[in-house]
């Protein structure tokens, strides 16, 4: 499988970039990796890159873009921050992933069991990581049950996911309200903006098309 090329970015739609990105993490949970020669990638895309989605995930070590929807060099732009939420920087990013270099899509992805939500629930304070987590207590804030404050800490995974999931969706409300450029391209139905949950126990992606 040889990298993206111009023409080849220039034919996949949204919903194409979707299935692309389905049907990797498909691949991936049935250890069917694509037949590509990496080294072969470096080759086509020294002169040049044409991703076909732009991720923005979490740092946490178990899920990296590249591995969960099996792409290669050249295939996605891979953002990533501890909580996935986005700022000036990240904004600026996808902007630069979609306007310029042509991705079509955005994909918003959280996942389960997710130290940096657990941080925030819990109102972890450490140097610079307290700035940080408070990116993410408006998704905590958000989800108001349960309501006894004896549950709604990291120790219950089940709040803890949903938490995740809710920041997930209000990190999307963020592109859309914090970028007029993004948000104009999506209205265009040149790009699609969704969200995800990956499975740390499955290795499965759920996706939001709502």
């Amino acid at each position: 499988m040889k990298a993206h090329t111009k023409e080849t970015q220039a034919a996949i739609t949204p919903q194409i970039a979707l299935e692309l990105l389905k049907e990797g993490n498909k691949r991936f949970q049935n250890s069917m990796k694509a037949d590509r020669n990496l080294l072969g990638q470096i080759k086509d895309t020294k002169a040049g890159q044409y991703p076909f989605a732009t991720i923005l995930s979490c740092i946490d070590s178990r899920v990296s873009s590249e591995l969960i929807f099996d792409q290669g060099i050249g295939d996605i732009f891979s953002a990533r921050v501890a909580g996935n939420f986005v700022n000036e920087d990240i904004l600026g990013s996808m902007e630069f992933a979609s306007k310029l270099a042509g991705t079509r899509l955005i994909l918003v992805l959280g996942h389960t069991s997710c130290g940096a939500v657990k941080g925030a629930v819990d109102n972890a304070k450490l140097g610079n990581l307290t700035a940080l987590l408070s990116k993410i207590k408006p998704a905590v804030a958000a989800v108001t049950e349960p309501s006894d404050a004896s549950l709604r800490t990291s120790k219950n995974i089940e709040f803890v996911n949903e938490v995740a999931v809710k920041n997930v969706y209000m990190t999307i409300e963020n592109i859309r309200a914090e970028s007029s450029v993004l948000r104009e391209m999506e209205e265009n139905k040149e790009i699609l903006i969704i969200g995800g949950m990956y499975d740390i126990s499955t290795g499965g992606v759920t996706f939001f098309e709502n």
